[in-house]
């Protein structure tokens, strides 16, 4: 299963739906990966997939300091699963990888 890609993700939180991308790529046959959202960009940290399952971690600052921890179930190019920060409940994700433009470049 890939997970290459830039994927458009919908995240419910008890303060409202979030919107998120995530871009994936292997470098060095190592999965990594940045997500923008909220006015920033951050890394994403022990990205790791096993069979469909994608997992990593990233901190976000805004709108507050967190660190969540992602657990997904990839199904083509749609994914779903949780996000989870500390001891706050889990939050519904969502996502679509967009599609790969016909030069096979993504944009």
């Amino acid at each position: 299963m890939s997970a290459e890609g830039i994927w458009d993700l919908s995240i419910s939180t008890p303060v409202g739906r979030i919107n998120v991308v995530i871009e994936l790529a292997r470098r060095a046959g190592v999965l990594t990966g940045t997500a923008h959202g909220a006015g920033e960009n951050v890394p994403l940290d022990d990205i790791t997939l096993d069979g469909e399952r994608l997992a990593w971690k990233q901190a976000i600052t805004k709108p507050l300091r967190l660190n969540l921890v992602f657990s997904v179930t990839l199904d083509g190019d749609t994914l779903t699963g949780t996000s989870k920060a500390g001891r706050l409940p889990a939050s519904k994700v969502t996502g679509r990888r967009r599609a790969v433009p016909a030069g096979g470049h993504l944009a």
